[in-house]
């Protein structure tokens, strides 16, 4: 079983109002591939964790579109008030070991550089580098990259 399958079995269970499962699967997940995957997150189908999610944190309230690619020890996080989680497009890549912190949209297509600690809102189809992220072209094809 890997990781998004646990993930959507322990989601599922949670949106169903089953108790105390998808908790266990959510400790199975961090145990094993040690990653911080919370049920209660929204992840969109066909999003990929490369290298089994290893080091990834996602707030509890975060979503996350379809068909993105999220690299190691990426952060997804918000700040203390539920309302501020990123809302991540479709179609996003995420490189090893990016920041997005706080109530901050990114757009559908976007290319985040690794390393780079996103704290402001990315337009649709731009890559973006840096700390803090900044944006390096405009107008890019998700599939280039």
């Amino acid at each position: 079983m890997g990781l998004v399958f646990l993930y959507r079995l322990s989601n599922f269970l949670y949106k169903k109002k089953i108790p105390v499962i998808p908790k266990i699967i959510q400790t199975v997940i961090r145990v094993i591939y040690a990653c911080y995957l919370p049920y209660s997150a929204e992840i969109g189908p066909k999003t990929v964790f490369l290298h089994g999610g290893l080091g990834v944190v996602i707030h509890e309230h975060a979503k996350i579109g379809a068909n993105c690619v999220i690299m190691p020890n990426v952060t997804i996080g918000g700040t203390r008030k539920k309302k501020r989680v990123p809302v991540i497009g479709d179609n996003v890549k995420i490189g090893t070991g990016a920041k997005i912190i706080g109530g901050i949209d990114v757009g559908s297509g976007v290319v985040i550089a690794a390393n780079s600690v996103v704290i402001k809102d990315l337009p649709d189809r731009t890559l973006v580098a840096g700390v803090p992220a900044q944006i390096k072209k405009v107008g890019i094809d998700f599939n280039c990259y």
